[in-house]
């Protein structure tokens, strides 16, 4: 027998039962309606009274002033709203996550401590750039999905068209549990397929806005057939229901389809597929409860492994209060009126409000001021916070994105989180000379909630440089420093994040020599540098010193005077971003000798050696998506031809033609600007980071003398 959640919450004793707890966000391309979804899910479990909206600039989630005016999602919201499904109480830990690619950290951190989502489709978009990339984030995680197409209601909607995308595009095995009554102006409502009724809704905002009637009979025979299918599928997942299904399908009963259907999803072998029409009201009920059916609770999960910092050996924790407390902070923002908020999952355990936890990357033990559960912007103080809860906590000092704290007597190390490298950089300064530190303060702070932003002085000009994921992200950073820290900035152009590489071999032999009147400083290495084996990043470090020719004390000293010159390339300056340095030989000094001679000796050998190792330059290439009518393709195309894009794909979707290409970022700054013009404001563009990639000589000569170097050529 269940217990309701809400008997179950206990005044310090009990813990509460995790199988009616929810982590879940919302995930899609952008302006798939992620955040009027959010706010129907808010609406309809009582979280609000009023439904915000995004086109007004009044929806909960989309909380600062950026995200209202544009419309858009920037930063991930965190929300806890409660459902009642079939008597039972349900507590939802909602996240509402970004579309748009500039933004994609919030959507990485968000499914890194998710234990479910859902995957949000436009029916008339279908499966965007933007969709493919969320899902393999998910993917990447190991979450389970359900799929939403929404916006049932506009012209040229078509949920089974999306449903074959999802098969195609996302090689994901897309399964309807529901199918549309009608569609565009039509959209009336949705027929159940597990429970074989029709769902009709009015355009209202009652709680209750639905009748569940009998399936027409001109819809019958199409909803019997999608039933088999699903029955099929999940049949596929469970032996006694396969031997139902081919004995009499009819005998097999609501609790088993849903049971298999849940055990499908949770090891992600099936997604569930639902339909409606957010902003009309019709559909979200019904996704809620295939959220409570279907996605996983935190016991579903089961246990998390991580290391222990002072052994290495692998630790498990279960999600439950008695395991010792661990959990993953996943998110640094600053608030006006409480200061720095660390956002958490807690994994395993429980931590009162005012005790303290050790940071295992610090090594330090840090107190929690006080701990909140978070809706929106807004905070709600709580006591405490056990396994499986999602909150905010103040009074951190040191913690930073993806730092794991612990009970200071059972460390634990979670896997952290990867995040993509910044591509874009501007110079900035402050307009007057007061606002110096106001504008460094300002900067930490916001590169401290982000770390796909990045600043660095340039140590040549003195600049400060503020580097991110696109125009718009740098765009957003630069309001932001205008309206929350009170700093005027000036701004160069946009510049590109270039990378070096190197291409050929070269044996180097360096002698570092100097007498100073005491005790000299000696070092001598013989080093061969080449390009680092494929899929290796960083520094590929062989130490070949035969005979103690370089005392073993001396070899990290090698390695770390290779590894800081790398972040200054010989052609421009750029970060180099791999190679491979094999030490065969070298010699010393019996007094003279120390570890900073040879760092120093290392890094002369590195400006030496990289000379001769043919050096080039990388560009960012971007991965474009351009939606436009037939008749502007050609000039779009010729245009991406001159930005020295390389098409990859045309394809058609209804009168639309859309073209792929690969496009180097160098060549697309304010691409939005002209590609409206080129379709009278008609074609839409996507764009997002593939890969790094030569740049051709010509261009790499003008790049390396707009550095004032001079260009050492191939």
């Amino acid at each position: 027998m269940h217990i309701s959640v809400s008997n179950n919450i206990r005044e310090g004793l009990m813990a509460r039962d995790l199988t009616y707890t929810r982590n879940i966000g919302i995930m899609a391309h952008i302006d798939a309606g992620k955040t009027t979804t959010s706010e129907r899910i808010l609406y309809y479990t009582g979280k609000t009274h009023k439904i915000g909206e995004v086109h007004d600039g009044a929806a909960t989630m989309d909380w600062m002033v950026q995200e209202q005016e544009r419309g858009i999602t920037i930063t991930s919201a965190a929300t806890t709203a409660f459902w009642n499904h079939e008597g039972e109480k349900y507590q939802i830990n909602l996240i509402d996550t970004p579309g748009h690619v500039d933004f994609t950290v919030e959507v990485e951190r968000s499914l890194r401590v998710l234990d479910g989502t859902i995957a949000t489709f436009c029916a008339v978009g279908r499966v965007q750039p933007q969709s493919e990339t969320v899902w393999r984030q998910a993917d990447k995680y190991h979450v389970p999905k359900i799929a939403y197409v929404n916006k049932m209601d506009r012209t040229g909607a078509d949920f089974l068209a999306v449903v074959e995308e999802i098969h195609t595009k996302l090689g994901a095995n897309a399964v309807p549990i529901c199918l549309p009554i009608g569609a565009e102006d039509n959209f009336e409502g949705i027929i159940d397929l597990i429970a074989m009724k029709a769902i009709y809704y009015d355009n209202g905002t009652e709680l209750v806005n639905y009748e569940v009637k009998e399936i027409p009979a001109e819809l019958l025979d199409e909803a019997k057939e999608w039933r088999g299918k699903l029955l099929e599928t999940v049949a596929e997942f469970d032996d006694d229901l396969m031997t139902k299904f081919f004995d009499n399908p009819d005998s097999i009963s609501q609790e088993e389809i849903v049971t298999a259907l849940r055990k499908a999803t949770i090891n992600m072998s099936v997604v569930p597929t639902c339909c409606g029409s957010s902003f009309k009201n019709k559909g979200v009920q019904f996704l809620l409860d295939a959220v409570i059916r279907y996605l996983p609770s935190p016991l579903d999960v089961g246990s998390v492994f991580g290391t222990n910092p002072k052994t290495g050996n692998e630790v498990e924790r279960k999600p439950s209060v008695s395991d010792p407390f661990c959990a993953l902070v996943f998110k640094i923002a600053t608030d006006p009126y409480v200061g720095r908020l660390a956002f958490m999952r807690a994994y395993s355990g429980r931590l009162d409000s005012g005790s303290y936890v050790l940071n295992t990357r610090t090594d330090k033990k840090e107190r929690v001021a006080r701990l909140y559960q978070m809706h929106s912007n807004k905070q709600n103080p709580i006591d405490f916070v056990e396994a499986g809860d999602i909150c905010a906590a103040v009074g951190f000092k040191e913690l930073r994105t993806g730092d794991t704290i612990c009970v200071e007597d059972k460390p634990v190390v979670l896997e952290s989180m990867v995040f993509p490298e910044p591509v874009i950089g501007v110079a900035v300064e402050p307009k007057t000379q007061g606002d110096i530190d106001k504008l460094s303060l300002a900067l930490s702070k916001l590169s401290e909630e982000d770390p796909t932003f990045t600043v660095e002085s340039d140590q040549e000009t003195g600049q400060t440089i503020i580097s991110g994921m696109g125009e718009l992200h740098l765009d957003i950073i630069i309001d932001r420093l205008r309206r929350e820290f009170g700093v005027e900035i000036n701004q160069g152009a946009p510049q590109v994040n270039y990378k070096e590489a190197i291409r050929g071999t070269y044996q180097v032999h360096e002698t570092f020599k100097k007498q100073t009147g005491g005790r000299g400083k000696y070092a001598d290495i013989v080093a061969e540098f080449s390009p680092a084996d494929d899929g290796v990043t960083g520094l590929q470090f062989i130490d070949e010193v035969k005979g103690g020719n370089i005392p073993r004390e001396f070899i990290p000293a090698v390695e770390k005077g290779l590894k800081s010159s790398m972040s200054n390339g010989v052609l421009a300056g750029y970060e180099l971003v791999a190679m491979k340095v094999r030490l065969l030989d070298g010699a010393y000094h019996p007094v003279d000798s120390d570890a900073l001679s040879f760092e120093i000796c290392a890094h002369m050998a590195y400006k030496e050696a990289l000379k001769k190792c043919s050096p080039v330059l990388m560009e960012p290439i971007m991965k474009l998506e351009v939606v436009t009518p037939e008749e502007y393709m050609g000039d779009i195309v010729g245009d991406l031809n001159r930005r020295r894009g390389q098409i990859q794909d045309m394809d058609s979707k209804g009168n639309a033609r859309i073209i792929k290409a690969l496009v180097p970022l160098a060549e697309q700054f304010g691409y939005v600007t002209v590609l409206r013009t080129l379709s009278s404001g008609r074609a839409t563009s996507s764009m997002e980071f593939s890969h790094y990639e030569q740049v051709p000589t010509p261009i790499a000569k003008e790049v390396v003398e707009r550095q004032g170097r001079i260009f050492i050529g191939e």
